[in-house]
């Protein structure tokens, strides 16, 4: 490891010379430091200091800073940027129940970073003294690519059962192993993590999501450790393909962006019936817009997946087939699904299994992507309506859909049969059908 690697931005550096000209000691801290050393960019840099909080508002005004955790010590305060900087209070953890916990101030350095999860993250750096203090070995445990908590493990997961959680993605997104002992202490976490709230546990899913190349690194130690079992029972049982369909539903870097991730959550939950995927997803709290459209995508999946596979596996399937296809899934959604899909039979093949080549896929896609931008493949999209259908003399009622759904599947199976003339004189036929089946009219 190299300290060259150790370059904050400008406003950090501004901020800590402002304090240090104040008489405050102040160190860079946290994540920023751990991605430094290992030689990936990070934005996010942070800051500890003995200033308390009331000094660090004092010293920035109210202008510059945000008090967005004043029990926990810590004050936003914005570099010349205008970007924010968490700056925090050297502190020591008296009390904790496991999810919240009670900190006092006044404390050494060394006694901050001890309270720390891990030794990876325990590593702080003086930007002035270009000095790096790391009394737990975190930069030894970064060499040899070990997540290893600080001090004793199981205190470190009763003083919060985040940490188990935490350390799992640690060990994922950075291919790391998890030391022994710390494994031990996650997996003797596991029972208790039901105290977490949902919105901690739904937060630590979507870093997985978005972080990590391969979430079902990730998503395997959840489910060994009993996480799973603790958190989404559901998915404690899953088959290996359900846990590594994510991996191949996003490349990292576009995983950040929600859609992405909503369907790297989607994957995950395909196997599952649609009400209990959006029984997971509420569990998690989940945005009402992110768990339709999970719920969507895996609805979809159960009513086409098993007639695309076969289709796709034994050729090429025609063209009113794929239009039907295009129908089902509506047109703004074949993309998503399309990426779904993929990502499940990608599993799949990994798994051994068959599964449609990827030639047929990209084929298939190409050919949906043209059907929903030029195909009628709705009811927006018949040249008749049900005011049509009305001045035709078909009554409203139930019926009516019903006509109207049959012109749509004619429509679709043979696109040139969309003209007036054709579903005009198809409706009436239909409805004098139905006259006779109910011997009312047609109005049942």
């Amino acid at each position: 490891m190299v300290i060259d690697r150790l370059r904050p931005p400008v406003g950090v550096l501004e901020i800590a010379d402002r304090l240090e000209q104040h008489g405050f000691e102040v160190w860079c801290v946290g994540g920023a430091i751990r991605d430094a050393l290992l030689g990936h960019p990070h934005l996010d840099w942070d800051l500890a200091t003995s200033a308390k909080p009331a000094d660090v508002q004092r010293l920035f005004g109210h202008r510059k800073t945000i008090p967005v955790g004043l029990e926990f010590g810590t004050v936003g305060v914005l570099d010349s940027q205008g970007v924010m900087h968490e700056v925090t209070t050297f502190r020591r953890d008296v009390r904790t129940d496991g999810r919240h916990a009670e900190v006092e101030f006044g404390v050494s350095l060394d006694e901050d970073l001890a309270r720390r999860d891990f030794t990876i993250n325990a590593v702080a750096f003086s930007p002035r003294r270009h000095e790096v203090r790391d009394p737990f070995g975190g930069q030894s445990d970064l060499q040899a690519r070990i997540v290893r908590a600080v001090g004793d493990p199981d205190a470190r997961m009763r003083e919060d059962r985040l940490r188990a959680l935490r350390g799992i993605r640690f060990a994922a997104r950075f291919d790391f192993e998890i030391e022994p002992a710390t494994l031990r202490a996650i997996e003797a976490s596991a029972p208790f993590l039901g105290r977490l709230s949902p919105e901690r546990v739904k937060q630590e899913l979507d870093k997985t999501m978005a972080q990590i190349d391969r979430p079902s690194a990730a998503l395997r130690i959840w489910q060994s450790s009993g996480a799973f079992n603790t958190l989404l029972p559901e998915l404690a049982a899953a088959a290996p393909s359900a846990l590594t369909a994510p991996d191949f539903a996003a490349k990292p870097g576009r995983a950040r962006r929600p859609a992405r991730r909503t369907i790297r959550f989607a994957a995950l939950l395909a196997s599952l019936t649609p009400a209990d995927a959006g029984a997971v997803m509420r569990r998690l709290r989940a945005s009402r817009h992110e768990i339709q459209t999970v719920v969507n995508l895996v609805s979809l999946w159960h009513t086409i997946g098993r007639e695309m596979t076969i289709a796709l596996t034994s050729g090429e399937p025609p063209d009113s087939i794929v239009r039907r296809w295009v129908s089902t899934i509506g047109r703004l959604q074949v993309g998503e699904f399309t990426r779904l899909a993929n990502a499940l039979w990608e599993a799949d093949r990994a798994q051994g299994r068959p599964a449609p080549a990827a030639r047929s896929i990209s084929s298939a896609y190409r050919r949906m992507q043209r059907s929903a931008f030029s195909d009628p493949i709705d009811l927006g999209a018949l040249v008749v309506d049900g005011d049509d259908l009305r001045r035709a003399g078909i009554p409203p009622g139930p019926v009516l859909g019903k006509i109207l759904q049959a012109l749509l599947a004619a429509v679709i199976e043979e696109p040139h049969r969309n003209t007036t003339d054709w579903l005009l004189q198809e409706a009436r036929r239909r409805h004098a059908d139905a006259s006779r089946d109910t011997g009312d009219g047609g109005r049942t």
